[in-house]
């Protein structure tokens, strides 16, 4: 039997551990799909957003932030009337908001991948904890990259939704000793 990390108990979540979860993401599309993920997933489990992810991707032009930068208030009221998706109007707007402050980093450093790997020293930080309690919350460098985030405009963008955020994209690997995605 394959040991996982113990929030990989069903799907979606399992496959997303098995596949996505702690792998390095440099593609800047793929890093904002999960600013705007993790923003939703705010006060929510993150198995709700999984089984969501499809309906943001289709409500959300595909997580492509020039064109959500473009969304106008027809569009926010569509998104707002949208069951695919959180209904949420602060997070409906936070995803605006992010895709056009992402844009501005992406022209200042080139990349935002440039921008954001950068509070690791381009290279993922692997922990070696035993049980999923052992995780942080949040850290001394989510908490860097939230404050540098928030001074850039972005919102939903707090400690938290940090760690999330580097966990989800592998510039932290907290897979959990035992599991077979860990490696030494």
């Amino acid at each position: 039997m394959v040991k996982r990390c113990d929030w990989a108990r069903e799907e979606p979540s399992i496959s997303y551990h098995d596949n996505e979860w702690g792998y390095p993401e440099h593609n800047d599309q793929k890093l904002f799909e999960f600013l705007i993920l993790e923003g939703a997933q705010a006060g929510l489990s993150w198995i709700t957003i999984l089984k969501r992810r499809q309906g943001y991707a289709k409500a959300f032009s595909n997580f492509d932030p020039k064109k959500i930068s473009r969304y106008n208030q027809k569009q926010i009221n569509k998104l707002l009337n949208d069951q695919s998706i959180i209904r949420n109007r602060l997070k409906i707007n936070s995803a605006i908001n992010n895709a056009r402050q992402f844009l501005k980093v992406q022209q200042e450093f080139g990349t935002f991948d440039k921008y954001i790997w950068k509070f690791v020293d381009f290279k993922p930080i692997k922990n070696e904890f035993k049980k999923a309690s052992d995780l942080p919350a949040s850290t001394m460098i989510s908490d860097k990259m939230s404050r540098d985030l928030k001074k850039r405009g972005f919102n939903f963008v707090g400690p938290t939704i940090c760690y999330a955020f580097m966990q989800a994209t592998g510039m932290v690997n907290d897979h959990i000793t035992e599991c077979f995605r860990y490696v030494k």
